[in-house]
């Protein structure tokens, strides 16, 4: 299989109460859980920004797949994330990447798109209804930062996405997390704001609930689905990652056509090892794992 990624690479600078670490992060963590998995025979080509300076962080996992359209840039954000036992990380932004180019006339070589908001402005929804336009195929689409808004100081806030709907109506797989699933439009229930993403055809929408489980919804005529799945029981370190990982594992063997509960306990696994983590390089022992 030929994978398209598409997704801002950032430097973590991490703290939490296990360690202080400065690593890759960003979509390196989807490059990760997917060449865990890969065999022989599959090719990722990458989208993200690059620089030299910090290439370092990021080379063990890059320099394994297509690196065509890799942008190299001056500089990359560096994003401080304050990782807690008991709430959502805070995240601050040193700077923010310009979207990054699309070749829509090149879309149809590949088998899948994985497009991970990591900064929230990775494409515009204008590139993404250009993308659909040209492919026909399946779109992945992790939420990830589109959920906080640039405050104070470029730390990011968690707001309803404006025209989250537009967004919806351009991809087939939607990833949040818990408090992500809540930006996605301006209502309250679980099930309201299922309807109004499937409604938009979306095949399926994603809510990972880190040590509860995940649970996948769909749309069967008139009726609105749920699957759910507990969680693997890890002792957990930074989980900086696990929910990029998650979606990688789930896209690559949604695309080979696996039935939902075999992805589902395949992405589950893949996570809860990424979580276990509290740091890359223990990370990058998952295809042991898998």
């Amino acid at each position: 299989m030929k994978i398209l990624v598409i997704g801002q690479s950032v430097v973590d600078k991490i703290n939490s109460s296990k360690n202080k670490i400065t690593q890759a992060g960003g979509i390196y963590y989807s490059i990760l859980g997917l060449n865990s998995i890969l065999t022989t025979y599959d090719e990722v080509t990458l989208i993200s920004s690059v620089s030299k300076n910090s290439y370092k962080y990021f080379a063990d996992e890059y320099d394994k797949v297509n690196k065509k359209y890799l942008n190299w840039s001056d500089i990359i954000p560096t994003v401080t994330l304050n990782i807690y036992n008991d709430r959502e990380r805070d995240e601050q932004y040193d700077s923010i990447n310009s979207s990054l180019y699309i070749r829509n006339n090149l879309l149809n070589e590949y088998d899948g798109i994985l497009l991970n908001m990591v900064s929230g402005y990775d494409i515009s929804l204008d590139q993404l209804k250009r993308m659909r336009q040209n492919y026909k195929k399946t779109i992945y689409l992790d939420v990830h930062t589109m959920a906080r808004r640039l405050g104070k100081d470029m730390r990011r806030e968690f707001r309803v996405i404006p025209n989250f709907l537009e967004w919806a109506k351009n991809v087939d797989i939607i990833q949040t997390n818990e408090t992500e699933f809540t930006c996605l439009i301006d209502k309250k229930n679980d099930i309201d704001i299922a309807e109004s993403i499937l409604n938009c055809g979306v095949k399926y929408l994603i809510k990972t609930m880190g040590n509860k489980g995940t649970r996948v919804y769909s749309k069967d005529g008139n009726e609105i689905k749920s699957v759910f799945l507990s969680a693997v029981k890890v002792k957990v370190g930074t989980s900086v990652g696990c929910g990029d990982v998650f979606g990688s594992v789930f896209f690559y063997n949604y695309i080979k056509k696996e039935a939902l509960n075999n992805i589902l306990i395949k992405a589950n696994k893949a996570s809860a090892f990424a979580a276990s983590c509290n740091d890359v390089e223990s990370m990058r022992k998952l295809s042991n794992e898998l």
